[in-house]
């Protein structure tokens, strides 16, 4: 039986085979934009959810680890065939990576290929439909109405129509604030005027600073002039992550502008850390009714996850941790 949660976060599940920056290998650890930041959520809360779509071959076990974590499973649809969701990652530095051939990579460190990426004939992602959903693409059919009667909700990276269609319809089942991670496919020149309808109505609407750059092309405006014309296009609060350098965050009410500084660890593995981070803005700006709590919240737990891989690896904390390391961040946050 599905129960409504206060916290919901849709988006993608995957299996991520990573090499770390010092070769360490992981292989077949759950990732995915949904499995981080549903984790950057329930660091902070109790009550969180993750709807997606998985293939039939997803492993089970996976999801068996997101529900052991208390994690509300109600909304995963499992399709039929394979799920193709497997990704690779080789990290060249923290703030380096590829996505192309793992075997070369493997080679580097002196470990044979999991043969779980032989079929990845290119090495590269399979990128998004820019029209139509691909078959592990949330639709509006997808969304449980009993499990949506919800306090806040996020939307991950997705296509275009998905991004288009999903946050209307959580409004209609009873989300009160829903946020939204762009995509690059969105943060085109020449998808400026599409982009419009993805935005309007958002509370928060998230972007890594590197993507959004890619809008304003061949123009190379300042990140508070980024944030604004953002937030015209309709919603209230724009953050712009920014990795080391922080967060910006422009909250459109209040007339507002923050810089968050990212919490100072020693990074592992950085994979995940965006989404990671939407979760924990969810919850915080959510439960605070405040965009900078949103942004302390959210670097924490982006904080919590780049110090090891994978997606559950953040949960395994020690307890109190993500309130010290809050506590501590909150009094560098400036107005900018």
């Amino acid at each position: 039986m599905s129960q409504a949660t206060r916290y919901a976060i849709l988006g993608d599940l995957c299996e991520d085979y990573i090499i770390t920056s010092d070769g360490e290998a992981h292989c077949g650890i759950l990732g995915g934009d949904a499995a981080f930041a549903v984790v950057g959520a329930r660091i902070w809360s109790e009550s969180v959810s993750v709807t997606a779509r998985v293939g039939a071959d997803f492993p089970r076990s996976a999801l068996d680890a997101l529900l052991k974590s208390g994690i509300e499973l109600s909304g995963i649809r499992i399709v039929e065939g394979s799920s193709d969701a497997i990704r690779f990652y080789a990290y060249l530095s923290l703030e380096e990576r590829t996505e192309a051939n793992p075997a070369s990579h493997f080679l580097r460190i002196g470990q044979p290929m999991p043969k779980e990426l032989l079929r990845r004939q290119s090495g590269q992602d399979h990128p998004r439909p820019l029209q139509g959903p691909s078959a592990l693409e949330l639709r509006p059919a997808d969304l449980l109405p009993e499990l949506f009667s919800t306090n806040a909700a996020h939307v991950c990276p997705a296509g275009r129509l998905a991004h288009s269609l999903l946050p209307p319809r959580l409004r209609e089942l009873g989300a009160k604030i829903v946020t939204l991670d762009a995509g690059p496919t969105e943060l085109q020149p020449d998808q400026s005027k599409e982009l419009s309808s993805v935005v309007r109505g958002l509370d928060a609407f998230l972007a890594s600073e590197e993507e959004a750059r890619s809008l304003f092309r061949p123009r190379r405006p300042d990140v508070w002039e980024m944030a604004e014309t953002l937030s015209d296009l309709g919603c209230r609060v724009v953050v712009l992550k920014a990795g080391a350098k922080g967060q910006y965050v422009w909250d459109r009410a209040g007339r507002k502008r923050w810089h968050v500084a990212a919490y100072p660890v020693h990074p592992k593995d950085p994979t995940g850390a965006g989404s990671a981070y939407c979760g924990g803005f969810l919850v915080g700006f959510a439960s605070r009714e405040d965009a900078l709590e949103g942004a302390l919240f959210g670097s924490v737990s982006a904080s919590l996850v780049i110090e090891g891989s994978g997606a559950l690896f953040a949960l395994d904390a020690l307890p109190g941790l993500a309130q010290a390391r809050l506590n501590a961040l909150r009094s560098t946050a400036k107005l900018a």
